[in-house]
C-alpha cells in the first residue's frame, strides 16, 4: 500500500550566528554573495559548533539543526521530544514557515496550522472574535467558512463571556485556549503544537488531548505535537523522534522513543555538588546522592525483586534550625509517583550540630513496575510548613522485571501495566 505523505523535510539545517549581530554581518553577506555568483557553496556552512548549551563554543556560528530528515502520514500524530535547547521549537518554526531553513526542504500538501506560543499571531488590541476572523484569514480560509465554525470554537475555548474583549485583557490561560480552538477547529491538514498547552489548566488540556485524537483518528488530519508531558505524548503519538543537540538521535514507535528519551537524559546513579553550587538553604546544602543496591553498590539496574537504597549526604553549615526531609518519586513519563516525609526524624525535635550527616530511603521490592525513574530531595520546615529548597531529578535508576513465582509477574511474559507492581495477598 502506497504511502500518504503528507509532509516531508529533507535535509533541513538551521545555521545562527551568535553575538548581538544575529544573523550575519555585512561582510559575511557580501562573502555569501560572492561564492554563490562563482556557483560555490557558502562558506559558512562549513563551521559552526552543534547546539550545546552547556559548553563554551569556538565558532561564532552554531547549528540549532543538523541534517533532519523524516516524513509525515496523513492522519499521524508524531510526538517531538528532546531535552531544552535541543532544537523541537526550531523546527516546529520551519515546519510552520515561520522562519526559513538554512539548508534543505520542506514539502507539504495543504494548510498548516501553527500554535507555537502564548498568543501567536494575535492582536492584542482586537477582539477575541476579531482575532478568530484574523486567523482563519492568514490560514487561507473564507469568511463564510470562519462563520461556519464560531460558534463551536467560541464554546470550546470557553471564553465567551470575554470574547468582544480586546485580547491584551485575557490572562496567558485564557489565550491559549482561544488560539488552540482557533487552530483546531479551523480544519488545517497539518496542526502543528509546541509545549503551549502547559498554561492551560487539567480540564482544558484533557479536552485539548481530546480534540488532537479526535483530529487525528476521527477526521484523518495530522499532528505535529511538542510536549514534556511524557504522559501527554504516549496517549496522543503514534510515532517520535527524538531530538538531541539538533540532531534526530532516534526515530520509531512513541513508546521505544520515550524510553531513548529518558536513557540519554540522565539515570546517574550519584552526584556530588561541590560546597558553592549545592542546593542549599541558610543552614544547610546537600552535598551527594547515591542509588545503592542491597549490597550497598552502586547501581543503576535493579531487579523489580530487589529492595532499592537511596543515601542523601547533606552538611549542616549553622545550628540550631529544626527541619526535616523529603522525597518525591517519579516515572519515565513524568508522573508524580509517591512522595514521603520524614515526619518523625529527630530533626525535627533538636538541632544538629555542624557537620556532615547521611539520610537514607529504602523502597522495597515488588513495589515498582519495570521502567526508568527519578528522584528528587527536599529539605523542609514546619510550623509554618516551608520547603526550603526542592532539588529535582538528581538520581535516577532503571527496574527490570523478571519472570517468575517471586514476582508479581508469575511465568507470564507478555505485556504487564500499571505503575506500581507489589504482591498482593489473594484469598
Amino acid at each position: 500500500m502506497e504511502k500518504d505523505i503528507i509532509l516531508k523535510a529533507e535535509n533541513i539545517s538551521k545555521q545562527y550566528r551568535l553575538g548581538q549581530v544575529g544573523t550575519g554581518t555585512l561582510s559575511h553577506d557580501l562573502n555569501r554573495w560572492w561564492y554563490q555568483i562563482r556557483g560555490k557553496e557558502n562558506p559558512y556552512l562549513k563551521i559552526g559548533d552543534i547546539n550545546d548549551r552547556s559548553t563554551k563554543g569556538t565558532s561564532d556560528y552554531v547549528w540549532a539543526l543538523q541534517d533532519i530528515n523524516f516524513e509525515v502520514e496523513r492522519g499521524e500524530v508524531l510526538g517531538i521530544i528532546g531535552k531544552n535547547g535541543a532544537g523541537k521549537s526550531t523546527l516546529l518554526k520551519i515546519l510552520s514557515k515561520v522562519t526559513a531553513p538554512t539548508t534543505g526542504s520542506i514539502k507539504s500538501r495543504g494548510r498548516i496550522a501553527s500554535l507555537l506560543e502564548v498568543g501567536t499571531g494575535f492582536n492584542g488590541e482586537m477582539t477575541g472574535r476579531e482575532n478568530i476572523f484574523l486567523n482563519g484569514a492568514i490560514l487561507g480560509m473564507t469568511k463564510k467558512e470562519i462563520t461556519s465554525k464560531l460558534d463551536e470554537i467560541i464554546e470550546f475555548s470557553g471564553c465567551e463571556r470575554y470574547v468582544d474583549t480586546p485580547v491584551k485583557r485575557y490572562s496567558s490561560g485564557m489565550t491559549v485556549r482561544l488560539a488552540f480552538a482557533v487552530a483546531a477547529f479551523l480544519e488545517p491538514e497539518v496542526l502543528v503544537i509546541d509545549e503551549v498547552l502547559a498554561v492551560g489548566d487539567a480540564e482544558f488540556q484533557k479536552k485539548a488531548i481530546g480534540k488532537m485524537q479526535d483530529i487525528s483518528r476521527g477526521e484523518g488530519r495530522t499532528v505535529l505535537f511538542v510536549s514534556h508531558n511524557m504522559a501527554a505524548v504516549k496517549s496522543l503519538c503514534t510515532r517520535g523522534i527524538v531530538l538531541e543537540h539538533g540532531k534526530v538521535v532516534f526515530e520509531g514507535g512513541i513508546e521505544d522513543c520515550i524510553n531513548q528519551y529518558f536513557n540519554d537524559l540522565m539515570q546517574l546513579t550519584q552526584r556530588k555538588w561541590n560546597p558553592e553550587a549545592s542546593p542549599q538553604t541558610d543552614f544547610l546544602r546537600l552535598l551527594e546522592a547515591k542509588v545503592l543496591n542491597e549490597n550497598d553498590e552502586l547501581t543503576l539496574n535493579h531487579l523489580i525483586s530487589n529492595s532499592i537504597i537511596l543515601e542523601f549526604t547533606y552538611e549542616i553549615i549553622k545550628e540550631e534550625r529544626l527541619f526535616t526531609h523529603g522525597f518525591n518519586l517519579y516515572n519515565s513519563q513524568n508522573i508524580h509517583i509517591l512522595s514521603s516525609h520524614d515526619k518523625d526524624s529527630q530533626t525535627l525535635k533538636s538541632s544538629l550540630k555542624k557537620g556532615i550527616y547521611k539520610k537514607r530511603i529504602v523502597l522495597p521490592g515488588n513495589l515498582l513496575a519495570e521502567g526508568n525513574y527519578s528522584c528528587s530531595f527536599a529539605i523542609m520546615t514546619y510550623n509554618p510548613f516551608f520547603v526550603e529548597f526542592h532539588e529535582i531529578d538528581i538520581v535516577g535508576f532503571n527496574i527490570i522485571d523478571e519472570v517468575g513465582q517471586h514476582t508479581a509477574r508469575g511465568n507470564y511474559s507478555g505485556n504487564f501495566p500499571g505503575v506500581v507492581r507489589p504482591i498482593l495477598k489473594w484469598k
